[in-house]
């Protein structure tokens, strides 16, 4: 698996919380949504509960002593068959450090994270709108595009 030089990929720990910090500040920056990564942050306490599962995988883009990408993912474990999936939930590279092989080294990284595990895939979605156009030539070429629709289900009582 091939790393641009200068970068380094880290997988997150329990003790990683500042390098957490660093993910959902670029998080926030990339997505340009501060409020949804840096609002309301859970507690430590949480945030190492969280990276101490082994459901959950997060992996940084290193550079310069700071975090300039990376990604979260879960490992969905399947029920008809022994074996799990790994979906990217998000992913994102500070736009200084873009179209260098940080996204593609994060992508099979946690890909060769998934074979360990015994997955059997490894999914993303993307929007089809023109921000996300960099992402899907990216995803085209590292797998196979699936049309799917997504729908968000509400989960209050009184919500039809």
């Amino acid at each position: 698996m091939s790393i641009p030089p200068g970068y380094n990929i880290h997988q997150l720990g329990p003790d990683d919380l500042p390098l957490m910090d660093g993910l959902l500040d670029v998080f926030g920056r990339v997505f340009n949504e501060p409020a949804t990564y840096n609002g309301c942050r859970p507690p430590p306490e949480y945030t190492r509960r969280l990276l101490a599962q082994d459901g959950f995988i997060a992996l940084v883009a290193l550079s310069g002593g700071g975090v300039v990408g990376g990604l979260t993912a879960y490992e969905l474990r399947k029920y008809e068959q022994a074996r799990s999936e790994i979906y990217i939930y998000d992913l994102a590279v500070a736009a200084a450090h873009r179209r260098r092989g940080v996204a593609t080294a994060l992508i099979r990284r946690v890909g060769a994270l998934g074979a360990e595990r015994g997955a059997h895939a490894v999914f993303i979605q993307a929007d089809t709108g023109p921000e996300d156009a960099a992402a899907i030539a990216l995803y085209r070429k590292l797998g196979r595009e699936e049309r799917v629709l997504h729908f968000g289900i509400p989960v209050g009582p009184d919500d039809p």
